[in-house]
């Protein structure tokens, strides 16, 4: 029997060659198909990928699966972001993308992001029908493929109308106006091409890092993270640049440092963009986070008087609150976020160029500016940690998850949120919420201490929780 494809919080994932072999991807797109083939015609496919290994072998065996269904494949040739593909979905109202992406996940990993019609990344119940679908293939499915030598698949460019439509989202001309110089870091990835671009065509100056392809990303995971940016770091110190911003393997993910070399952690470069929409859009319809992202965003919420929207992660469910405009903006404490009248799905592009647009325009760096935000609101210092169980641990730790506890470290417990994990508020209004890994035995802890000075003891009681 093969191993089943599960389709997680943002797609299907495993090692070339182990599980992500030829065979599993004709099953997958087999699925995405017979899915795709219950919504309405026209039946048209966008088939992206990002710049990993043998991903334009994986787009044309995927692009012959379609057109073996009957449906129409239309092919992006080059690397291409996703969220660049989210939007082409949009703009030729296709019934979806086939984006072969491993994100932020190690060299030797691939995967598939499937969007639907919206541009979204798949909710649950679609991707159940997709994994249904797998599995009613059986051990040793004949699965339709086309076979020509020349098929002659329609192809498409996704980086012009993309760019063209963040200029229209982005305030470019300030950037420039402000005379400040950026570091961009692709990260090897597909975001290679795009933030330096439109940032040069307005007349900013961008050095770039890392802006070539490397199927290997530099020996490690293509994540834009603290550890990672040194290079970028060393940039902007050389060419004396206010702000390095990077993108993930497939730009869906940030990461930004402020001009004295500090790494502003996406929690905090979320609440400040949705206090800076805020104030320059006048954009007040609400703001979304992950039940794992900071409360400095609640605290804004209630200081701007706008709706909150508190989800499971997945970003998905942020994409829902973009479609029917309940939002400003939505992110997650994992580097993923996008804005009103955007696409709905993680953008790391734009939230670099409204960074750059944000320290442009209030004159002011990222640190300042976050110092300014806690005296409105008050301090919020998040912070998350992986802890590596034996699998008997994560058993008896699923179990314990199940109970509400009263109290932790010896701190009164005075709400208990499941909306995804499990989330404990204690009376200072700081909080501990543990998830469990669906694909390894490991719980992720996010917590947060309302002052530095608790960050070490909410942390091993959340650490004394997990191990007890």
């Amino acid at each position: 029997m093969p191993t089943p494809i599960k389709f997680g919080t943002s797609g299907w994932r495993s090692i070339v060659a182990d599980e992500f072999t030829i065979a599993n991807i004709r099953r997958a797109v087999a699925g995405i198909s017979a899915y795709v083939l219950t919504q309405p015609t026209p039946h048209r496919v966008l088939v992206g990928r990002d710049p990993r290994f043998l991903g334009e072998t994986f787009v044309d065996e995927a692009a012959r699966i379609l057109a073996g269904h009957g449906i129409t494949p239309i092919v992006i040739p080059d690397a291409a972001p996703t969220p660049a593909i989210s939007y082409a979905v949009t703009t030729l109202k296709a019934s979806g993308a086939i984006n072969f992406t491993a994100s932020h996940n190690p060299p030797e990993y691939n995967g598939i992001k499937f969007s639907t019609h919206d541009g979204a990344p798949a909710l649950p119940e679609v991707t159940k029908q997709v994994e249904a679908a797998i599995m009613a293939l059986g051990d040793d499915p004949q699965i339709p493929r086309l076979n020509d030598p020349n098929p002659g698949f329609e192809t498409i460019d996704v980086k012009p109308a993309y760019l063209a439509r963040i200029a229209e989202l982005v305030d470019l001309q300030a950037i420039a106006n402000a005379g400040i110089k950026v570091v961009f870091d692709p990260f090897w990835g597909a975001g290679r091409g795009y933030s330096c671009h439109i940032l040069r065509s307005v007349g900013v100056e961008v050095a770039t890092v890392h802006d070539y392809r490397d199927v290997l990303f530099g020996g490690h995971a293509p994540e834009p993270d603290d550890h990672l940016l040194n290079e970028a770091k060393a940039k902007m110190n050389e060419i004396g640049a206010s702000l390095v911003i990077a993108t993930d393997g497939d730009a869906d993910r940030f990461g930004i440092v402020d001009i004295d070399g500090t790494f502003l952690q996406p929690n905090y470069i979320i609440a400040l963009l949705f206090d800076y929409l805020v104030e320059t859009r006048g954009w007040r319809n609400g703001v979304a986070k992950s039940v794992a992202t900071t409360n400095l965003i609640n605290a804004l919420a209630d200081f701007h008087k706008v709706p909150l929207f508190e989800t499971p992660v997945g970003f998905k469910y942020i994409g829902e609150l973009i479609i029917a405009d309940k939002i400003a903006i939505g992110g997650e404490e994992s580097a993923g976020l996008t804005i009103r009248g955007h696409v709905p799905e993680k953008d790391g592009v734009i939230a670099g160029l409204l960074v750059a647009e944000m320290v442009a325009r209030r004159g002011k760096s990222l640190g300042a500016q976050l110092q300014e935000l806690f005296a409105k609101v008050g301090s919020f210092y998040p912070v998350r940690e992986n802890f590596h169980l034996t699998p008997e641990a994560k058993a008896n730790f699923t179990q314990k998850l199940k109970v509400d506890p009263t109290e932790l470290g010896g701190r009164k417990v005075t709400a208990v949120v499941r909306t995804d994990g499990l989330k404990l508020v204690l009376d200072d209004g700081s909080w501990v919420c543990y998830r469990l890994s669906g694909t390894e035995p490991v719980v992720r802890a996010y917590t947060e201490a309302r002052n530095e000075a608790d960050m070490a003891s909410l942390s091993a009681a959340a650490k004394a929780f997990v191990l007890s």
